[in-house]
């Protein structure tokens, strides 16, 4: 993947963030106020999916910590999807815009999703198919390239992790949980009158 190419995915990445915040600040949910019980299952799915894409990037972290680029990584997630932290990031993602109790966000989500990282995925992919060859030809035909399958799990007895590089990766790992956390801090303001809906998204 070219630096430049991944200087413009983190810009727009971030660019997207703050319009989504913005406009999740200047709107509100309908279903908030038509149906209750929809919001509330909407966030509920929401922080469930939040939760386990953040703990599924946690656990993707655990493997590839200290051997990225150095070792071809087949175990755990990786034995059952080539992608599982982009697809753990799928899931969390998702659970975001579900947390906004609204279809819009979620929508806006899987777009930007499907907009950008299937390109991300190739160019990563075909940077491991220079590195190691043969060896992830043949896991590319054993293991899919996003969605898990659950069947192909294995994990060894015992695996080596450098803690310093795990560390950082747990806290880049829970970014989805402080998105709900910005979320709800800004449906607070709304509860105290300092922000205010313009208009409200099904």
């Amino acid at each position: 993947m070219s630096i430049r190419f991944e200087k413009s995915r983190i810009l727009l990445s971030r660019i997207a963030a703050a319009a989504v915040l913005v406009l999740y600040a200047l709107s509100g949910s309908r279903w908030d106020v038509e149906a209750p019980i929809v919001a509330y299952l909407l966030f509920t799915l929401g922080l469930f999916l939040v939760a386990v894409g953040s703990l599924g990037r946690m656990w993707c972290s655990l493997y590839i910590a200290g051997y990225k680029d150095n070792t071809l990584v087949t175990e755990g997630p990786y034995s059952m999807t080539r992608n599982p932290l982009y697809f753990f990031s799928f899931l969390g993602l998702l659970g975001v815009g579900m947390a906004t109790e609204t279809f819009t966000f979620p929508i806006l989500f899987l777009l930007f999703f499907a907009a950008g990282y299937p390109r991300v995925i190739r160019n990563e992919e075909q940077k491991l198919r220079k590195l190691f060859g043969e060896r992830y030809e043949e896991y590319a035909r054993r293991v899919p390239a996003f969605f898990p399958r659950i069947s192909l799990l294995h994990e060894p007895e015992r695996y080596t992790v450098n803690p310093r590089i795990f560390r950082k990766h747990i806290f880049s790992a829970l970014w989805f949980i402080w998105i709900v956390g910005i979320l709800e801090l800004i449906e607070g303001l709304k509860d105290l009158g300092w922000l205010g809906n313009l208009w409200l998204l099904y």
